[in-house]
């Protein structure tokens, strides 16, 4: 029997039919990104791409693997090695499903954009997904996820949370 997990499925993709998801919060800095390439041009690629396929405009929508993605499009040198082609495991899931994916990948490796993934929670909130939910799917706890919808600003991912009253006024 088969295994089911994605990875046991790798498929050889274009990078043409490859385009970066919306919603990253991932950031690498310079030294990083020169490491990946060094990584890659010496070790190829180890790891595939994770994907989600889109029939409706035909192509791969990255879910993980944004920055690998990228050395290919940077670097010749890779891309002509690799024959424009990267390796890459798909995912069939929603969209809230393949954000929480995103950032479990990413808070898995290291750090990722405050101000991106506050975006994250505001998306998520719009789609009518709970804090309970954010908090089971991304592994954040609630003051986490209450310190990303500060940072919005957005007064409407607040109208289900209750306050309590901090202090009561003396009458004089």
């Amino acid at each position: 029997m088969t295994p089911k997990s994605p990875v046991y499925n790798i498929i050889s993709v274009p990078i043409e039919k490859i385009i970066p998801n919306a919603y990253n919060p991932n950031a690498v800095a310079p030294p990083e990104m020169k490491l990946l390439y060094q990584s890659i041009k010496e070790d190829g690629y180890t790891m595939p791409i994770v994907c989600y396929y889109s029939m409706e405009d035909d192509n791969y929508i990255i879910v993980d693997g944004f920055h690998r993605y990228r050395i290919m499009l940077e670097y010749s040198d890779i891309y002509d090695r690799e024959q424009g082609m990267l390796p890459v495991s798909v995912i069939d899931k929603p969209l809230d499903h393949r954000m929480a994916s995103t950032v479990r990948h990413n808070r898995a490796r290291g750090n990722h954009d405050v101000d991106l993934m506050s975006n994250i929670i505001k998306e998520l909130h719009e789609i009518g997904r709970s804090d309970a939910w954010i908090a089971k799917h991304l592994g954040m706890d609630r003051d986490e996820i209450l310190r990303l919808k500060q940072i919005t600003g957005l007064a409407a991912l607040f109208k289900d949370v209750n306050f309590g009253k901090a202090w009561k006024p003396e009458k004089n």
